[in-house]
């Protein structure tokens, strides 16, 4: 009788060990996750994989204006009555617009390392974007930009008119005489000689304006329709105003507008987040320039971070770590709110806030998390 209380006693002890072991093996991580390093030794079957950055593509709109003055600038105001014409070759620059837009790309310096010995559940890196997961060899990161370069237009190239009339110079004769020996005598023939001759500045001036009134007196007369042929089509007026805006030119000059397009593509950096990272400098007389030219102002941009997450940084280095900084719970990023700022001199030109991931901190969730339960 006493042998059954021993027996049970006995089998309480198996079970309660086995118990024990159990939870032990249980407590037990399946799995690690470490920072990448020269210390860390990739098998097969691990997982690497990144955490992201923040990158920022500026494009920088700009308009480039050149002045041309017309040949017969001088008699604008007597013959056709215009006064506010282009009196001088010039080139003028403005910013018209400034866009921001980023993407996400790895960060080379946050790539972690999952080597588990069990199975590994998790779709906590489903939240990728643009890769999360990503190889061992991304590519080389930039912290700026540099100006593009476009097409150059020379001002030579708008300095050619149509000097608009029908005749550009005039024939002059004159009576040449040459000596002719009859028999044992000299005599003089008489023949007529013509000369071309250039016409003057003012009065091709003055053909022009005749020429370009009369093509906006025929121009009336067709709208109003008294002209003697009407046109079938809009292509004769169409015709008509572009010949008078080249006999106007003649007068007022010309001016040519071009829009250029600068990007710049711009990394910022925690650590510098105080120093404003310098674009390019501006001049409205000669345009765009590198940051080490000595003409224009400096257009820089600033990152200003609100710290919204510096509260949870403080919460998670609470947490202990091991001294090889191996654990068992996955790396991720919080990205924080930046201001951006891009000026010239005192003048803002782009204002806005955006979320940058290098600016957060880097937490721990557990690494069989499953999000969406």
């Amino acid at each position: 009788m006493k042998t059954i209380p021993r027996l049970l006693i006995f089998l309480m002890i198996i079970l309660f060990t086995g118990s024990c072991q159990t939870l032990k093996k249980q407590a037990t991580p399946g799995s690690t996750v470490a920072p990448l390093s020269d210390t860390v030794k990739l098998r097969n079957g691990t997982l690497v994989y990144g955490l992201p950055m923040t990158v920022f593509t500026i494009v920088v709109e700009m308009e480039r204006i050149i002045e041309v003055p017309g040949p017969y600038s001088r008699f604008a105001g007597d013959l056709v009555g215009l006064t506010d014409i282009i009196k001088s070759e010039g080139e003028s620059w403005s910013i018209k617009s400034i866009s921001v837009n980023s993407h996400e790309e790895v960060d080379p310096s946050e790539f972690y390392v999952i080597e588990s010995s069990t199975l590994f559940q998790t779709n906590a890196l489903a939240l990728k974007k643009e890769g999360l997961i990503l190889d061992l060899n991304p590519e080389s990161s930039y912290t700026e930009g540099k100006l593009t370069a476009g097409k150059e237009i020379s001002i030579n190239q708008f300095r050619s008119f149509d000097l608009g009339s029908d005749e550009y110079y005039q024939v002059q004769s004159d009576t040449a005489y040459k000596r002719v020996r009859i028999d044992s005598s000299f005599i003089r023939i008489p023949y007529l000689v013509e000369k071309k001759k250039k016409l003057p500045v003012d009065q091709l001036a003055e053909k022009a304006a005749r020429r370009l009134m009369e093509l906006r007196d025929g121009k009336i007369l067709v709208l109003i329709g008294e002209a003697n042929v009407f046109p079938q089509d809009k292509s004769a007026i169409n015709e008509m105003n572009r010949l008078e805006q080249e006999y106007t030119e003649l007068f007022v000059g010309k001016t040519v507008i071009e829009p250029r397009t600068f990007t710049f593509q711009i990394i910022p950096d925690k650590e510098k987040s105080a120093e404003p990272v310098p674009l390019f400098r501006f001049s409205e007389v000669t345009g765009p320039a590198g940051v080490t030219e000595k003409n224009g102002i400096p257009v820089v941009a600033e990152f200003l971070a609100e710290q919204k997450t510096k509260d949870i940084t403080i919460l998670s280095k609470q947490q202990p770590e091991s001294p090889s900084g191996i654990s068992d719970k996955l790396f991720y990023r919080i990205p924080d709110v930046v201001n951006i700022k891009i000026s010239m001199g005192t003048e803002t030109l782009y204002r806005s806030r955006k979320l940058v991931y290098q600016f957060g901190e880097v937490l721990q969730l557990p690494a069989n998390y499953i999000l969406g339960r």
